[in-house]
């Protein structure tokens, strides 16, 4: 193996959460597809205090199980990844964090936030879900043309969620009239994942796909993810 892929994982590892069970699982299927190895390490969000401590990693997936120790070490993570057209992938809290970063750095919103921690906040981007997801499974529907639909190579599928916050519709079309945009929507037209423009990799998805590495099998999207790692190393910039 001639190249070595460092991923920041930007949460608080706790072993009784399925997906952090499931993401190690899901890298090591994905580092047999481009042949190289992957080296997953833990960056706890309270040791997130400026861009230096994921200034080495070639990719960052901020995972869930939120409210995170630091929501702001969070977003500083996610800030970088953008600033600096580092691959990243959101899943769960990632998908939620990355829209506050997106609404307070990109938009300006400073008061953006999430009714998780700050229920009593005037701008709440993400909110409570009008059904909670907790355990349960839907179909989700790719938007075409979007890097969900060319790594899944189909229109829509089957997906794992254990979640009560999302998107909150009186800020959709603001928060999505720019670069980032709707890249799945579950039956009811919700946003389930959004994907940034101008970028080499930049998907978050409220669902979370890392946990079909459960059963062995390699989610497409942490295929994709990987893939665009690669070829961001291998590719002078």
């Amino acid at each position: 193996m001639g190249i070595k892929i460092r991923i920041a994982l930007i949460g608080n590892y706790d072993a009784t959460v399925p997906a952090h069970r499931a993401i190690p699982i899901a890298l090591e299927l994905a580092a047999t597809s481009v042949a190289e190895e992957i080296n997953p390490v833990w960056v706890p969000t309270e040791e997130i205090s400026n861009a230096s401590r994921v200034a080495d990693f070639d990719g960052l997936w901020c995972v869930p199980a939120s409210p995170y120790r630091s929501m702001e070490g969070a977003l500083l993570a996610i800030k970088y990844a953008r600033e600096k057209q580092l691959p990243f992938l959101g899943t769960c809290g990632g998908f939620q964090h990355a829209v506050i970063e997106y609404a307070r750095n990109v938009l300006g919103w400073d008061d953006a936030d999430h009714a998780e921690t700050a229920p009593d906040g005037l701008r709440l981007v993400i909110s409570p879900l009008a059904c909670e997801l907790v355990e349960t499974s839907s179909l989700v529907r790719f938007q075409s043309g979007s890097r969900l639909a060319v790594a899944y190579g189909r229109e829509e599928a089957i997906e794992g969620y254990r979640c009560r916050f999302g998107l909150n519709p009186a800020f959709q079309e603001r928060l999505l009239s720019g670069e980032l945009r709707v890249s799945a929507c579950d039956s009811s037209n919700e946003v389930r994942a959004v994907e940034l423009d101008n970028h080499p990799f930049f998907v978050a998805t409220l669902f979370q796909p890392e946990r079909l590495a459960l059963v062995h099998q390699l989610p497409p999207i942490v295929a994709a993810f990987v893939q665009a790692i690669y070829q961001n190393k291998i590719v002078p910039k």
